[in-house]
């Protein structure tokens, strides 16, 4: 059992683990382990295998630092700016390509709602570094 001193940090290290999971688990599923091809084609300059691989290895040094993250809080800045950056590629492919969503979902609904909604954690998660950084800076100040 924690503390009430400790509980914010307990909330903030399985934020930390949460965005990983969200990161490597959300890959994983939606990329049926590597199988689904429709995830990287429909955008290859986000979704290629290196690029899935790229943000998984992501989501593992989010849970690297979920023990130590007020001892870095220059790296959690660099995770907002990472995540802010996905959120960025989804709304230009909602924007570029969003009508496209029900012709996908015939064809693979998993990649439809991945595509839909793929942003949405990325700006959730976003918000938390920030909200981390704010933290921890004012913590150290």
């Amino acid at each position: 059992m924690t503390s009430d001193s400790q509980a914010p940090s307990t909330i903030i290290r399985y934020g930390f683990l949460l965005a990983g999971a969200y990161n490597v688990g959300g890959i994983l599923l939606f990329s049926q382990f590597f199988t689904n091809p429709l995830i990287s084609s429909l955008y290859p300059q986000v979704f290629s295998l290196v690029g899935m691989l790229g943000i998984m290895l992501w989501g593992l040094a989010y849970m690297a630092v979920s023990g130590c993250y007020a001892r870095v809080p220059a790296l959690v800045a660099v995770f907002a700016l990472e995540k802010f950056l996905y959120v960025a590629t989804w709304v230009y492919w909602l924007w570029a390509r969003g009508s496209e969503l029900s012709e996908i979902a015939a064809e693979s609904p998993m990649t439809a709602l991945f595509y839909a909604v793929y942003g949405l954690g990325d700006l959730i998660s976003a918000v938390f570094f920030i909200l981390v950084v704010l933290l921890v800076r004012r913590i150290q100040n």
